[in-house]
């Protein structure tokens, strides 16, 4: 079974950035899309960005300018790069594929952005 584990995340002032890391215990990036999740307290789980096999890239509207995610196939990694962060960005953010069959989910990585 793939265990993927994230990290990166932490306490950020709003307008800071961060950068997320996934790391898959095999090679699994090269042959699925992969995507960040997040999930805010009281919230549904919500599809952040992905990417494509083949490299494309796909972002809700909420992040789109100040998101980047990217992939390391090499490294089985895949990254979230997040800019100008804010408040409404606080959430526990997941690294799976974009839609089912969702791999087994790992703990994710606690993002806070204080005002």
């Amino acid at each position: 079974q793939v265990q993927l584990v994230e990290s990166g995340g932490g306490l950020v002032q709003a307008g800071g950035s961060l950068r997320l890391s996934c790391a898959a215990s095999r090679s699994i990036f090269s042959i699925n899309d992969m995507a960040w999740h997040r999930q805010a307290p009281g919230k549904q789980r919500e599809l952040v960005a992905y990417i494509t096999r083949g490299g494309s890239t796909n972002y809700t509207d909420s992040v789109k300018g100040r998101f980047a995610i990217y992939r390391d196939n090499a490294k089985n990694t895949v990254y979230l790069r997040m800019n100008s962060l804010k408040p409404e960005d606080t959430a526990v953010y997941y690294c799976n594929r974009p839609t089912p069959p969702f791999l087994y989910w790992g703990q994710g990585t606690q993002v806070t952005v204080s005002s």
